[in-house]
């Protein structure tokens, strides 16, 4: 087992005893981190010996880890994906599971472009709602009185879908928050939420939001923390206050909902129990807050007793940062957990950390880990011949990259799900992991790949010029224009000019020096092909108009996405989001010269 010197530091002692069963049950599973793995393994094993896809490898009912690795192969969702249909179309015997798939759980409608079925059973509920329960134990160690107001948290779902054969298809956390664990969970003063469940379930976005928004205003001095999923969801609320707080003062002022407000449930939800009287002082405080188009510390000023956001800042959102602090004032920023809709995996032990810093402790008893070795330099080949060697969870290397491959109790078997992760270190026996990147190239023009850690870290790079002009970068994506000869990259971007007073935007030259300032960023073979091959164009920034990602979002919902999930894409192809983005420019530069490139920086 790889443990070295690379050891987190012990919890800190529980503040109370419901809080010292959950950490107790952390430290027992990180601590035997390789015996729970083993088990997990032969449990899910075991219970699925008859299932069409064990036996389509003669498996015959062996339950260790060499058997299983040396006869399961290394699959990807294109693999599935026939089988998978199968089970969409209606077909109900045991090709995953031995326990009846109960519902799909759909992937986020803008990763890896694609729309992606997960096959779920029903106890994969409650073993989610086991990691949930961790996160507050977790918190209490770190931010002390949380029982003692309320979160506000923007929380959506989505109307769902139902496959030919009759199961319903959605995104995980949809099923979650329409689940009788999310809409009967008993009272908990340290989950207490401003939005009622008839707010969060109601699936017209604006309903929902408007709601959300409103029943935070009016306990605005309950509040102590607030988020949403994604830090992309929490700005969009933002957005949102800054759009509609003329109307959200109006109802509290007058004690009226907004006539847009027609989900009947809804209505008499927030009619009966939230504008019970008129709060004319609490609607003079945010017209007075709002009304000034300062917008600076909006969330702290809103709502004071904030003690941090509870967002996803790490991977492509790390972009949100500085906006965020912008919102906010400087809050801490804590991410909890790391999950998608295939398996969740693990959580922050130090919520509180840097966002630089986030690490995720993989808590061994959600499913079986494994680890494909990431090096970018020489990618393996996978293939049925020749296996690849994967590294067990307990085994991985602190510093090393690895791709994440899941054996989950819903059916998959040796996934690869795609996220790129390192190493960082180790909480007893369990590895705690920084999330990389998601393993796909955004940008190529010719040789060149362009990957999305890449493309964000040239883009932060390039943002920095703009810093003394007191402008960033709010939201981006990307587009390989090979309509042009040679082709080049196109970069959108959205700017907030932070100083309402001067409300200009950045000179042009100023912008054309940031698009050389990305290019310089790439990597060698990008910049030999703009030197030296002349096999690519100069880099391009089309500036878009405030507001343009929120129509690009909606047009991403409207056509399916989650709300809950959705992330701006990094890298954009369907020709109407282009056209979309194109009939928003306002301005467009190009790189004034070549970056710089010598044959001896090749990689």
């Amino acid at each position: 087992m790889a443990v070295d010197s690379q050891l987190s530091s012990p919890l800190p002692p529980p503040p109370s005893d419901k809080d010292a069963k959950a950490l107790r049950f952390i430290e027992e599973v990180t601590t035997n981190t390789d015996a729970v793995q083993q088990r997990v393994l032969a449990e899910i094993l075991s219970r699925n010996a008859n299932t069409e896809y064990v036996n389509r490898f003669r498996l015959n009912g062996a339950t260790d880890r060499d058997t299983y690795k040396s006869k399961i192969p290394v699959v990807t969702y294109e693999d599935l994906q026939p089988d998978i249909q199968r089970i969409a179309n209606g077909d109900r015997s045991p090709i995953f599971s031995s326990t009846p798939i109960s519902e799909f759980l759909t992937s986020s409608g803008t990763s890896a472009g694609e729309r992606k079925l997960m096959p779920t059973i029903q106890e994969e509920m409650e073993r989610r709602q086991l990691l949930y329960s961790l996160l507050m134990p977790i918190m209490n160690l770190y931010v002390p009185g949380l029982d003692k107001g309320k979160g506000l948290y923007f929380l959506f779902v989505k109307a769902e879908t139902k496959t030919p054969g009759g199961l319903v298809a959605r995104p995980v956390l949809t099923s979650y928050y329409k689940s009788d664990i999310f809409k009967t969970r008993p009272y908990d003063p340290f989950n207490d939420y401003t939005s009622p469940n008839e707010a969060v379930l109601c699936a017209d976005s604006f309903q929902s939001m408007y709601t959300q928004m409103l029943c935070g205003l009016l306990m605005r001095e309950q509040v102590l923390r607030v988020g949403a999923v994604f830090a992309s969801g929490l700005l969009r609320a933002i957005r949102f206050l800054q759009l509609n707080w003329k109307q959200l003062a109006h109802d509290i002022s007058t004690g009226t909902l907004n006539p847009k407000i027609t989900d009947p449930c809804l209505r008499e939800c927030i009619v009966s129990k939230y504008l019970t009287n008129p709060n004319p002082e609490v609607a003079e405080f945010i017209s007075k807050e709002c009304s000034t188009e300062e917008w600076e510390g909006i969330i702290t000023r809103i709502w004071p007793n904030t003690k941090y956001l509870d967002v996803i800042v790490t991977g492509a959102m790390a972009q949100y940062i500085p906006t965020l602090e912008f919102y906010s004032g400087g809050l801490p920023m804590a991410c909890t957990m790391y999950a998608s809709s295939e398996c969740y995996f693990g959580v922050n032990l130090k919520p509180m950390c840097k966002p630089s810093e986030v690490t995720y402790t993989i808590m061994p008893n959600m499913g079986y880990f494994e680890f494909l070795p990431h090096d970018t330099s020489s990618p393996p080949v996978l293939s049925r011949d020749s296996p690849p060697r994967l590294v067990d969870l307990a085994d991985v290397e602190v510093g090393k990259e690895y791709e994440l491959v899941i054996t989950t109790y819903a059916g998959l078997r040796r996934y690869r799900v795609g996220d790129v992760l390192e190493v960082t270190g180790f909480h007893n026996a369990a590895p705690q992991f920084r999330f990389v990147r998601r393993k796909n190239v955004l940008l190529s023009i010719d040789a060149d790949k362009t990957d999305e850690a890449e493309l964000q870290k040239a883009v932060e790079n390039a943002s920095s010029l703009l810093r003394e002009l007191n402008t960033s970068v709010v939201e981006y994506t990307s587009y390989a224009d090979t309509k042009t000869i040679p082709g080049h990259y196109v970069i959108y971007w959205e700017l907030l000019v932070k100083d309402e007073a001067a409300n200009s935007p950045p000179p042009a030259e100023i912008l054309n020096q940031c698009c050389l300032a990305i290019e310089e960023s790439l990597n060698s073979v990008y910049r030999q092909g703009r030197v030296a091959d002349n096999s690519i164009g100069p880099l391009e920034i089309r500036v878009v108009k405030n507001g343009t990602f929120e129509e690009l979002m909606d047009y991403a919902i409207s056509r399916g996405a989650s709300i809950n999930q959705y992330k701006a894409p990094r890298c954009v192809n369907f020709t109407p989001i282009v056209e979309l983005l194109d009939s928003r420019v306002a301005s467009v530069h190009f790189s004034p010269s070549k970056p710089h490139w010598t044959p001896e920086r090749r990689r």
